[in-house]
């Protein structure tokens, strides 16, 4: 896997800071930081991280994945929720474009054991190959954010997804952990075991709109950001709405230590009130036997 550049001693540089500037903070959240830390190990607040891999993509000579740079900021310590800066490049957004564009169609939710239209969910979503180089070259990215969250013997990044919205469109308040881990289904490889999203990455590609906020309810700023106004806002009815920005990504962890969903990841797309907004969707698995 492609390595990536982190400072030494993050986590213990995260608890230090919070012991010291907000120490009613740090009592508060000291229980969470056990369960947190392997998370951690591989973030930092407002740090930069270089990911690099082969100038050479063995799929295609099309497309390079070359060294890329972002930044990360953690708005929420517990539910765990980051955001990241230019989490993608320009020409990595043109290429997933181009591999997503001849397959979208009307966004479907998976209920009862299949997939299903929705009133809840109106817009559009392609399904992206992971063999693509440039979906291989993010998702490789993704999964050394990641860190010590999947094992590599059994977990894996999920297959991703390109979703769309247009003037109206939306998606209702929703989670994207599942109640019941789901069973692998006929035609996945490792029968038998069941999966569920320990965690997501919501990235934008396309943010020529007004409106399509991404918004989280029941998550509020840990301490005042930087970022806060910027990029996010407290929402009239509660929580925080982050408006779509191309090249950024949200990331937050959607189940407890023991496998349970958190119920305060509950987000929704916030209907579109024109133009166009195109965003991907990683969801990393955790499978059980």
């Amino acid at each position: 896997m492609a390595p990536t550049t982190r400072p030494v001693g993050v986590l213990a540089l995260i608890i230090t800071i919070i012991a010291v500037s907000a120490p009613a903070l740090y009592r508060f959240a000291s229980p969470y930081l056990a369960v947190l830390s392997p998370y951690l190990e591989s973030l930092s607040p407002s740090i930069a991280h270089t990911f690099t891999q082969p100038a050479e993509h063995p799929f295609s000579s099309s497309f390079n994945c070359t060294p890329h740079t972002y930044t990360t900021e953690i708005v929420s310590l517990d539910p765990l929720l980051i955001y990241i800066d230019s989490f993608l490049s320009a020409s990595e957004i043109s290429a997933l474009l181009a591999s997503g564009e001849p397959a979208f169609a009307p966004s479907r939710v998976f209920k009862s054991g299949r997939n299903q239209d929705t009133a809840d969910r109106t817009s559009s979503s392609a399904g992206l190959s992971r063999d693509d180089p440039a979906v291989s070259c993010v998702l490789a990215r993704a999964e050394t954010f990641l860190g010590t969250m999947l094992d590599p013997a059994r977990d894996d990044i999920g297959p991703p997804q390109l979703v769309r919205y247009t003037a109206g469109q939306r998606f209702n308040r929703h989670r994207d952990w599942y109640a019941q881990p789901q069973p692998v289904r006929k035609g996945m490889m490792g029968r038998g075991r069941s999966w569920n999203r320990v965690a997501s990455f919501f990235a934008i590609l396309q943010d020529e709109c007004t409106g399509g906020e991404t918004w989280f309810p029941l998550v509020n700023a840990t301490a005042p950001a930087k970022a806060d106004g910027r990029f996010w806002r407290t929402h009239e009815d509660g929580g925080l709405a982050f408006r779509p920005v191309a090249g950024n990504a949200l990331f937050w962890v959607n189940l407890f230590a023991n496998g349970t969903g958190d119920d305060r990841t509950v987000h929704a797309g916030l209907p579109l009130e024109d133009g166009l907004k195109t965003a991907m969707n990683i969801w990393p698995r955790k499978f059980y036997a």
